[in-house]
């Protein structure tokens, strides 16, 4: 992987053109009705068909959740294939929200069915559990390298549960700052071979964490990737908080709800409001 096509160079060049936000595509059963759209997978392949086209002109990225889809079975997973289809050919970068982790050749599964040119899935990135292990997701970080793919692995969510995983001590410091420290030397280790200090090793950080990883001492300000931040407007978090998690930190935004009760024709605005707000004015 070179400077020309490291994923995580290329969306951090995005964020610095359309902003520092990321668009959930979370088709919400409430949503579809609120939309006026069937609560089935034709209804999910519409609701996404327009948030890919209405944010088309200016988003950094997209992130279908992949759970929103699949529990409408084989014909919600074509709705899948449809949606990140679509968002390619309007030139959007795209996260598959799946947060896969497994071992071995099924992690390699898992991965073939999103990084690989032409696969079903295909997206510019995935989210990954790192919780069996950060060795674990080898055959992802491979064939991410491989294809100038991105990968955001979790790090320290919002959930009260995650904690007693993430925040528990290790010899070298704790779980969640252990994962953070291997993200960063893979990072490091594509971008050596490079001109570029962005690694397509991403993380995935809630916005509403508070001070958690300053008492965990974890310091999210020196991580040579992008953070991805799920919690942003309805979740309660906005520039403020962003601005105690992450520092100076590159974080990419991700919001969902509060821009897509917008509904359809009020997505652009609604995203433009949120976009506002983070940058401070």
């Amino acid at each position: 992987m070179n400077a020309r096509v490291n994923a995580g160079a290329r969306l951090a060049k995005r964020m610095e053109r359309y902003g520092p936000l990321c668009v959930g595509i979370d088709p919400h059963p409430h949503l579809l009705e609120n939309w006026g759209l069937p609560v089935s997978a034709q209804g999910v392949r519409d609701f996404a068909q327009i948030v890919v086209d209405e944010l088309a002109d200016g988003v950094a990225a997209l992130k279908p959740q992949v759970a929103f889809f699949e529990s409408y079975g084989a014909a919600g997973y074509a709705a899948l294939e449809d949606c990140l289809g679509r968002a390619r050919e309007r030139g959007h970068f795209t996260i598959l929200d799946a947060k896969r982790g497994d071992i071995g050749s099924t992690m390699a599964g898992y991965a073939n069915a999103v990084l690989r040119p032409g696969a079903p899935f295909e997206a510019d990135a995935l989210t990954l559990s790192p919780y069996l292990g950060f060795g674990s997701l080898a055959p992802a970080l491979d064939l991410a390298e491989e294809h100038d793919r991105a990968l955001f692995v979790l790090v320290l969510t919002s959930n009260p549960e995650g904690a007693s995983v993430q925040h528990a001590r290790t010899p070298t410091g704790t779980v969640a700052g252990d994962i953070l420290a291997a993200a960063a030397a893979t990072n490091a280790r594509i971008c050596a071979a490079s001109s570029t200090n962005v690694g397509p090793i991403g993380t995935v950080v809630g916005a509403t964490i508070g001070d958690a990883a300053r008492r965990l001492g974890i310091d999210l300000t020196e991580f040579n990737g992008i953070h991805l931040a799920p919690g942003v407007g309805a979740q309660g978090a906005g520039a403020r908080e962003c601005a105690d998690v992450f520092g100076s930190s590159r974080v990419l935004a991700a919001a969902s709800r509060t821009i897509l009760a917008a509904g359809p024709g009020g997505l652009a605005r609604a995203r433009d409001t949120v976009l506002t707000e983070l940058r401070g004015h």
